[in-house]
């Protein structure tokens, strides 16, 4: 890989932490995704007793339709009760395809349970962390917000799985959904330093579009 490239790539994953400290909250929120170590991450907080109920959100969405049959939410629960937490604290929404949908139906099914969480520890990725963010301050604004992601470093994160390039393709598709969504109503708005908007049209150039907004 280009020097050029790993430096932009790396700048962009910087821009998308948000770098937040965890405190005690009312429900760790995890977003369902591709990536197991994110359901390992949110239950790994449960045990650590950050707080005490686990919401786990997802169906099949873009990456896991053609990966797999079972819905994220519920290879997350299953991840979740073999790491020791137990089943009456479980909350599972599996019909989502895209994070404003986690968020809108976690929500509701919050509402139906009777449940009002006020403060919450959302789980993602790491390189989309701020894209969840800015999605849920849209959708529950009035709710207390912090987001965390497994502790691994831009060298560490990729694997057989996730491998580098797939990585780049979607944090700079993300990217580009910071700057566009919010005139959709999706998302909050969110800075984006010039630099990084340079990375991102670097990387893109470079050819890493596959993950941009059709």
């Amino acid at each position: 890989m280009k020097e050029s490239v790993n430096k932009a790539a790396r700048l962009v994953w910087d821009y998308h932490h948000m770098n937040h400290s965890l405190e005690k909250s009312d429900c760790i929120f995890a977003l369902g995704s591709h990536d197991l170590r994110v359901a390992e991450w949110a239950a790994q907080l449960w045990l650590e007793g950050w707080a005490p109920l686990l919401l786990l959100s997802g169906g099949l969405g873009n990456f896991t339709q053609g990966m797999w049959t079972e819905k994220e939410a519920d290879k997350f629960a299953a991840i979740a009760r073999k790491m020791g937490v137990p089943e009456e604290v479980i909350l599972i929404e599996n019909q989502s395809t895209n994070t404003g949908e986690n968020i809108l139906f976690s929500k509701a099914l919050l509402a139906a349970r009777g449940l009002d969480p006020q403060r919450f520890i959302v789980v993602q990725k790491p390189y989309m962390e701020r894209r969840s963010y800015a999605t849920f301050k849209k959708h529950m604004p009035e709710k207390e917000l912090l987001v965390t992601s497994p502790p691994l470093t831009y060298d560490d994160y990729p694997n057989e799985e996730i491998p580098l390039d797939r990585i780049i393709n979607i944090m700079v598709g993300d990217l580009q959904r910071i700057k566009e969504y919010p005139a959709k109503g999706f998302q909050i708005e969110q800075e984006i330093p010039e630099e990084v908007w340079d990375a991102f049209e670097l990387l893109v150039r470079e050819g890493y579009g596959e993950h941009l907004i059709k």
